[in-house]
């Protein structure tokens, strides 16, 4: 098999998500504008001019790299994936490896946002070899506030990509498949500062793997989001 192309396969996303945040990052350095205005007042004998401020620093939401949405945010969660694969007798079997998921999201109103972010869901050891999935996200994520919790629940689509080896003996289709699937998940998340939070999130990803189809990977995480 091949494997000259993976390092690509696997960077072109996190260098496009990278990319992206760094020109979300740039566009918060501007300083608030502080307006004044010039106010004469006539007194007798002669005149006072005086400056008075008519605004303070603009609390205006904050810029969002998701057309039309404001509020803008970043985030990175990481956790453990669940493979919906099946063991082979006689071989390790194991998907206790690390996933990651790197996103930027924004809000279209109070409730209703969107996101979109680059997943890694790690690896699972069977048949002698290993199975592995990344992708690119999409979703639209409803979020219900509680003072400082929130419950949000996501629904999208994923731009798989997965890799299967195993061993000869092990009667396992192997090779690579990449496609479009469904995606949701449900989580709830801590303000620590009005912009920082603390996420914990159980996810689904529908992925397509050699000779199975679709199959389930599930993961629960734990997040940081930080707010522009």
């Amino acid at each position: 098999m091949n494997r000259s192309s993976l390092p690509s396969l696997r960077t072109w996303p996190l260098a496009s998500i990278a990319m992206a945040f760094a020109c979300s990052v740039s566009a918060q350095t501007a300083p608030p504008r502080n307006d004044a205005s010039t106010t004469t007042v006539a007194q007798a004998g002669g005149s006072t001019t005086a400056t008075t401020p008519t605004t303070g620093p603009r609390n205006e939401p904050g810029y969002s790299l998701i057309p039309y949405s404001s509020s803008g945010y970043v985030g990175l969660n990481v956790g453990r994936p669940d493979y919906d694969l099946a063991c082979v007798g006689g071989f390790g079997c194991s998907d206790s490896s690390t996933s990651f998921n790197l996103y930027t999201g924004g809000m279209f109103n109070q409730y209703l946002g969107a996101e979109i972010g680059y997943v890694n869901l790690g690896k699972m050891r069977r048949g002698g070899g290993t199975s592995k999935a990344h992708g690119i996200n999409l979703s639209l994520v409803g979020k219900l506030p509680l003072g400082a919790f929130n419950v949000f629940g996501k629904v999208g689509t994923t731009y798989g990509r997965t890799e299967t080896t195993a061993s000869p003996l092990a009667g396992i289709a192997t090779g690579r498949e990449s496609g479009w699937a469904g995606s949701y998940g449900l989580g709830v998340g801590y303000d620590l500062t009005s912009r920082s939070s603390i996420v914990l999130e159980w996810a689904r990803y529908d992925m397509r793997f050699a000779g199975l189809g679709k199959r389930e990977v599930n993961t629960t995480s734990l997040g940081y989001v930080h707010r522009f």
